[in-house]
């Protein structure tokens, strides 16, 4: 048996009910075959030292199967030889349980015409996504039996998010199942605390073709930031998952619901349109003005959102629908994140340089814009952003609370996102990480391309377009 490495462990990891959530049994060591097909991890008490064995093999369709699960044992040596035989090696996998739905492989397309987003990830700078997002996929406890056909064909991204989302509920050592057609998932953690959260993507009025899209560009005017196009489509879109009433559901009613959403409305608008959920939800745009000579941010009221319909904003004033507990949301559901999560975790680098740039989050009250920044993925400055030493899947994940919710959702349901609550009638966010990502893209570059700093990176890319047009 040939010991796993950490990162590789925690995307393993993801596979157990309560993904991360290993309770006082803390993992000690993890042991895989040489085929990958079988893990055994030993974990060791924290207080009293006795130790565990938890192994899973992978059945045929190549979901984990746990096969093995002791505790109260004693000497690690006798441990391990007990892995060794548990794990099984050179055995075949496990037959699929009678009555189970066997899973589809997610690169069987089966006669269907991939979408060239989902071609993507054969290429080789996309080759840590495709493992990434498989291991995902196999790890939901129960998916929609279209679930791999959507995802290699028009619906992409709303399987890429509930992949997303399961492995930022794991990461979290939540209890994630899906015991029910919706909503889509049910989390619990270990002090009983419960919640529905129910995924959605916010789309295209018409439907575009992403891959080498140009990206959109962030509106100029604060209205149209906070009140205008992006504002209208996530009111829509949580609009039309209010009709359906989940939280009148019976398995549902007496918890909190929240409905879980990603942006892809435009090309790349996710890195400037959560100013537009704040709109909507909360009912408040903000602008620049000048106190003491400096320019500060200064909040308004929104009463409706720009356009022909005037639809009202502020879904968060009042108790009008008091059913819908949070509005989870995230700026990085994209390829990007798959590959910088895989990257940080010691997987192989597959291109030159992987670079990402942006905003961090600037905490001084009223302060307009966010700090810029600029890395390779791979330095070690990248990977100290986090306490773990990686990217963590929650590093973006904000939740915004109902003020009026009649069940309201716990914070520490989702201890490692950032949440945004109405404290004595002003808004505040409160951050696990240290690190916040205002907004980010991704690059990537030849190793022998120059690092760019955020403040050369305009020319940088201007110099590299014509560096490799000459290359060409």
């Amino acid at each position: 048996m040939i010991e796993v490495p950490l990162g590789r462990f925690d995307i393993y990891a993801l596979a157990l009910p309560r993904g991360h959530g290993f309770g006082d049994q803390i993992p000690h060591e993890a042991w895989e075959t040489g085929d990958g097909k079988a893990l055994a991890i030993i974990t060791r008490h924290a207080d009293h030292g006795d130790l565990g064995l938890v192994v899973m093999r992978r059945r045929t369709d190549g979901v984990w199967a746990t096969t093995c699960d002791l505790l109260g044992l004693e000497h690690l040596d006798a441990v391990r030889d007990r892995a060794r035989i548990e794990l099984r090696e050179g055995e075949p996998p496990q037959q699929v349980p009678p009555g189970i739905q066997r899973r589809t492989a997610l690169y069987d397309v089966e006669g269907r015409e991939p979408s060239e987003i989902f071609r993507m990830l054969t290429a080789k700078s996309h080759r840590n996504v495709a493992w990434l997002l498989n291991q995902l996929y196999l790890s939901l406890p129960r998916p929609d039996r279209n679930w791999a056909a959507d995802c290699q064909t028009g619906n992409f991204h709303t399987r890429l998010w509930e992949a997303q989302l399961l492995a930022s509920f794991r990461e979290q050592g939540l209890l994630l199942t899906q015991p029910m057609e919706s909503p889509d998932f049910r989390i619990e953690n270990r002090k009983g605390g419960t919640a529905w959260v129910e995924a959605v993507t916010a789309n295209p009025q018409e439907r575009f073709e992403p891959v080498g899209a140009m990206p959109s560009i962030q509106p100029e005017e604060n209205e149209e930031l906070f009140s205008g196009t992006a504002a209208l489509r996530f009111a829509k879109t949580i609009g039309s998952k209010l009709q359906r009433r989940y939280a009148e559901m019976d398995h549902v009613a007496g918890h909190p619901f929240a409905i879980a959403m990603a942006d892809f409305h435009a090309p790349g608008s996710m890195v400037w349109s959560r100013e537009a959920l704040l709109g909507y939800l909360y009912g408040f745009g903000a602008e620049p003005i000048e106190i003491n000579g400096k320019r500060v941010a200064a909040g308004y009221e929104v009463k409706r959102l720009l356009g022909p319909s005037k639809f009202p904003a502020g879904l968060f004033r009042n108790d009008a629908h008091a059913e819908l507990s949070a509005v989870i949301f995230t700026n990085a559901c994209a390829l990007s994140k798959f590959n910088r999560v895989a990257l940080t975790r010691g997987m192989q680098s597959h291109v030159g340089r992987y670079v990402r740039y942006g905003r961090f989050y600037d905490r001084k009250p009223g302060a307009l814009e966010g700090i810029p920044f600029c890395f390779d993925v791979l330095s070690d400055d990248y990977r100290a952003l986090w306490p773990q030493g990686w990217e963590p899947w929650c590093a973006e994940l904000e939740v915004f609370h109902n003020p009026f919710a009649r069940h309201p959702l716990p914070t520490e349901l989702l201890p490692e996102a950032s949440h945004w609550l109405e404290v004595d009638g002003a808004m505040d966010c409160r951050h696990y990480y240290d690190t916040g990502i205002l907004w980010s893209r991704s690059l990537i570059i030849a190793a022998d391309d120059p690092m760019p700093t955020y403040e050369t990176l305009p020319a940088w890319l201007e110099d590299l377009a014509r560096r490799r047009a000459a290359r060409e």
